[in-house]
């Protein structure tokens, strides 16, 4: 059985079975060239061999290639990861950052390779992960944005990723939410919009109208019934009969 590129080493070599200190496997069935190898170059192979033999996998967290260490780690019992924390591939840390005790995630936050700090800031304890908001990389901070406590995210207010701001708008406490108006970015007004109206009722742009009229109470959606769009008078005609008849069930 084989599958993928032809079987060679990590550095390319023609493999050899019988120098292999795990042969043994190979009379068992539990690997064998192109189909399941701890020193194949083709990673599928490697992840292969350490589903079929997970207990080999702590002897196998020092060997060169960082795809073998980061498939070990991935079995690895959680007290041989520790000292890969500090090993030279990004992929072998981050999988040690998300499978060792959260406590050991902090040592890695400030890590050059942004890999590893994503893993960080999905592991952190929560009221540890104000440093992360101000991440230079925008997907880590993301992350953090959306575990972050409410109150931890007005430092995230201006932030230059308008999508950041979105989670920001869509998770921070009410009363900052006025504090998207000048916002430049729409799609960052409506969100705060859909959740407090009345300071976005004039907005300049159509989508942000729109949304105060979907989500506006009966002040706003009366201001709305004079918009010069169709769609915004109509949207709004729609909140204020849903209003009416809500009052009339709760009366």
């Amino acid at each position: 059985m084989s599958d993928g590129p032809p079987p060679v080493d990590w550095q390319g070599e023609p493999l050899d079975c019988s120098a292999c200190r795990f042969k043994r496997k190979l009379d068992q069935g539990k690997c064998s060239l192109g189909w399941a190898c701890v020193h194949d170059r083709y990673a599928k192979r490697i992840e292969r061999f350490f589903l079929v033999n997970p207990e080999l996998a702590d002897e196998c967290l020092g060997m060169p290639y960082f795809e073998t260490r980061m498939n070990a780690a991935r079995l690895a019992s959680v007290f041989r990861l520790t000292r890969l924390l500090n090993d030279p591939d990004a992929g072998v840390r981050a999988m040690a950052v998300l499978r060792l005790p959260v406590s050991h995630a902090q040592r890695r936050i400030k890590d050059e390779d942004r890999r590893v700090r994503i893993a960080v800031a999905s592991r952190l304890p929560v009221e540890e992960l104000l440093p992360m908001l101000s991440d230079p990389d925008s997907y880590v901070r993301s992350i953090a944005m959306r575990r972050a406590e409410p109150g931890m995210l007005p430092v995230a207010i201006h932030d230059a990723d308008p999508e950041i701001r979105r989670i920001v708008a869509r998770r921070i406490g009410e009363g900052w939410l006025d504090r998207f108006r000048s916002d430049p970015d729409p799609l960052v007004r409506r969100e705060a919009a859909g959740r407090r109206p009345g300071p976005f009722v004039e907005d300049d742009d159509l989508r942000v109208r729109h949304a105060v009229a979907e989500r506006g109470g009966t002040e706003e959606a009366e201001r709305l019934l004079g918009d010069p769009e169709d769609v915004i008078r109509e949207t709004a005609a729609l909140r204020l009969q849903q209003l009416k008849e809500g009052a009339n069930v709760d009366g």
